[in-house]
């Protein structure tokens, strides 16, 4: 065995480790199964339906898992490079899904509410 010190955020801990040779491991147990009890669903705010984004479309996604708090634009509204199209929660931290080019937008694939991983659609536009 080995005694050591470790210094973690200011604190001093003393560990001991024993040192092992490879023979000694043993296969651990497989644990014993318990008995599931289905967990009740949280309710998750439903998706607007995907629409696929047009030949020539700007598809814009998002850049990290998070939250939809809030969605500013709708289906045909004009838009320009650098207008909020929506706020993304990721980190408890809100951020602005703005749009990389000007026109229109073709179609919204969020509501608001909505839980997105890295890279979902968003939005077009066209």
């Amino acid at each position: 065995m080995k005694a050591y010190k470790v210094t973690v955020n200011g604190n001093v801990y003393e560990i001991t480790l024993e040192v092992i040779d490879k023979a000694d491991i043993k296969a651990a147990p497989a644990p014993a199964a318990a008995p599931a009890e289905p967990a009740p669903a949280p309710a998750a705010p439903v998706a607007a339906p995907a629409a696929a984004p047009a030949a020539g479309a700007t598809t814009v996604s998002a850049p990290m898992p998070g939250t939809i708090l809030k969605v500013n634009v709708a289906a045909g509204q004009a838009i320009k490079r650098g207008d909020v199209l929506m706020i993304l929660e990721a980190m408890k931290m809100e951020n602005e899904i703005v749009a990389p080019v000007d026109g229109t937008v073709a179609a919204v694939s969020v509501n608001a509410g909505a839980t997105v991983e890295s890279g979902t659609v968003l939005c077009s536009i066209n």
